[in-house]
């Protein structure tokens, strides 16, 4: 095997290589990244951009598998280069290729539009594409529209591993803080009176988030340990040809339960927080039938694991897309 990985040097790239070469012992020079301009010790790498086709052409050079997680956010300049044209030259040059066996691509539930709308049912892999308003949801949708298609067209082994919000580390704790600090979206400060925010910040308050309906809110998350091991049990499989699965928590994240827990446990005050979303609950009884794989993180770990997690001086907390 030998194996291409884009977003490398990403959250879920550098735990996928340690799982790979730990658990699979998938040795680290059957591996190849394609980064702009970082290495990884011991992975040969191909710098550029998957937007240059001559890029991903050398990079593909005998490969037979690939899994593809470089994406944009809301970066309308960037996101049709490097999202969607550049999975289109992946697929290219993957079903051109002499050697080539899988391809992966790690999706998300913004291709479903996650909270925006009212799916009226738990969140299925034949739920319709809808993108919530911006660039990068729909180019979650035209990602996994494209695979389909060179599936259809073209008979390759492809697959959507398709997850909520990825959580490591201390991510779930600071997606929940009223400073400027907050990982992802909603960005609480903004939804409450500057004073209230400050003293929410300064005392660990959490957000309670409601749905459009009043009651607490749903939504789902993965543990990036989680994502990866799933992504472990689909590489190498031949079964899996033109399915997306959902890769998530078995249950949605409820902040009533996120809230009552940090009460009981931390003695942290929680405040309401009114909105228009809806709640949602993926299913992944697909991924578990097909690929034997089960989430190991429950919302219990999933919060102690951020709010016990102690940053090393050389792990610094990045802000990579506030709001």
């Amino acid at each position: 095997m030998k194996l291409l990985i884009t977003g490398a040097t990403g959250k879920v790239g550098t735990r996928l290589i340690a799982h790979l070469e730990a658990v699979l012992g998938m040795p680290r020079s059957a591996m190849r990244a394609l980064c702009h301009t970082r290495s990884i010790a011991g992975i040969e790498a191909i710098h550029g951009t998957i937007a240059d086709r001559a890029c991903v052409a050398r990079a593909m050079e005998g490969v037979t598998h690939v899994i593809h997680m470089a994406t944009c956010k809301e970066t309308p300049d960037d996101v049709m280069d490097v999202t969607v044209k550049g999975l289109f030259w992946m697929l290219e040059e993957f079903r051109q290729s002499k050697t080539a066996r899988q391809f992966i691509l790690i999706g998300g539930d913004a291709a479903v539009g996650h909270f925006f709308y009212d799916h009226g049912a738990p969140v299925t892999e034949q739920t319709p594409h809808m993108a919530y308003p911006g660039c990068y949801a729909l180019s979650k949708v035209l990602e996994e529209v494209m695979l389909r298609q060179f599936v259809i067209q073209y008979g390759i082994n492809a697959c959507c591993l398709r997850a909520p919000w990825i959580m490591e580390k201390d991510d779930f704790k600071y997606s929940l803080s009223f400073g400027d600090d907050v990982f992802g979206g909603p960005r609480w400060k903004d939804l409450v009176a500057p004073d209230v925010a400050a003293a929410a910040a300064r005392d660990g308050t959490v957000p309670l988030l409601l749905d459009a309906k009043g009651r607490p809110l749903k939504r789902n998350f993965v543990h990036v340990d989680d994502l990866v091991d799933a992504i472990g049990k689909a590489l190498g499989r031949e079964d899996t040809a033109g399915r997306t699965y959902n890769i998530c928590m078995n249950e949605a994240v409820d902040y009533g339960e996120v809230a009552a827990y940090l009460l009981a446990t931390r003695g942290l005050k929680s405040i309401a927080i009114p909105s228009s979303y809806h709640s949602n609950w993926m299913d992944n009884a697909a991924a578990k039938f097909d690929l034997g794989w089960r989430p190991a993180v429950d919302l219990p770990q999933l919060i102690d694991r951020a709010y016990d997690h102690v940053r090393r001086p050389e792990e610094p907390r990045k802000i990579w897309y506030p709001g």
